[in-house]
């Protein structure tokens, strides 16, 4: 037990055994209300409390599901539905997936792009940076629709559109976490080069990008969350019939939350899939790079 503590799995496990907990709890608690009026209405008194719980935590359309509940709905979505089945949570988060991939893509050229601007140009430093940064204080639900409605406009649809909304919100963490990596090498290494007679293409490739390449990495696990979540949104104001987002709309109209929920956990995991394998690669370059072991 000491050695299973002393490590990350025992404090994790720890954590989500207290998460189910409280989530077990407050489902009880949010859903008993109801209950009490069923019984109400079918005069039933003195039921006791473990039926009482048992049937706040087996409703059909609760208020809060219980983890059991939302368990099963992601098993009956995805290990009993085939993958190209409309019902299937699979097929939703593949057509997520797509458009996050490919904000995502889009996001990081265009954060490096502009990041290699604005340190080798003052003026766009000057100019750039401050829209850069004001950029992200407008809220995503509110310029989502209008990205839609104006891409739809001008004969865009389908895949881009979702796209589009993941960009901006990706590209700004790897805009901003370039632009601190490409100037973190110590003023006296930079020097060295310039003896060297070195350019500037010379002096990005061999210095200033080896040390912007840790720097990259952590912005783009932070991007490509934050693209999963603009992809789930660019699904809401569209009306789309496929997506995660299509399921949190869907199971929002006919009060379905435990489809809701699955969507929302099906989410989560997708995100921290998607970090790992950022990860998973930032040690993979860095120990090629022999910046790692």
């Amino acid at each position: 037990m000491t050695r299973l503590f002393s490590g990350r799995t025992g404090p994790v496990f720890v954590v989500v055994l207290a998460i189910i907990a409280i989530w077990y709890a407050a489902a009880v608690y949010l859903n008993a209300p109801f209950q009490r009026d069923t019984y109400a209405r079918a005069k039933q008194a003195d039921v006791p409390v473990t039926q009482l719980v048992t049937d706040t935590l087996n409703q059909d359309r609760p208020v809060l599901p219980a983890p059991h509940q939302v368990a099963e709905e992601i098993w009956q979505t995805t290990v009993m539905k085939s993958v190209t089945s409309k019902r299937s949570l699979v097929y939703h988060a593949g057509v997520t997936l797509s458009s996050t991939l490919l904000g995502f893509v889009i996001g990081t050229v265009l954060g490096v792009l502009l990041a290699v601007g604005i340190v080798h140009s003052r003026v766009l430093d000057k100019s750039l940076m401050p829209w850069v940064i004001s950029s992200q204080t407008i809220p995503i639900l509110a310029i989502a629709p209008m990205i839609i409605v104006v891409l739809n406009a001008i004969g865009i649809s389908g895949l881009l559109p979702k796209a589009f909304i993941s960009t901006y919100l990706s590209f700004f963490p790897v805009t901003v976490g370039m632009v601190k990596g490409l100037r973190s090498p110590e003023i006296l290494h930079l020097d060295l080069m310039r003896t060297y007679n070195a350019s500037k293409t010379q002096v990005f490739w061999k210095l200033r990008f080896p040390y912007a390449v840790p720097y990259l990495f952590t912005s783009m696990k932070v991007a490509v969350a934050a693209s999963l979540v603009g992809a789930i949104v660019g699904e809401l104001p569209t009306g789309a019939v496929a997506g995660l987002g299509a399921r949190l709309l869907s199971g929002s109209y006919y009060g379905q939350t435990v489809q809701i929920w699955s969507a929302l956990i099906a989410a989560s995991v997708m995100a921290a899939v998607l970090v790992a394998l950022v990860g998973i690669a930032n040690g993979i370059v860095l120990k090629r790079m022999g910046m790692a072991r």
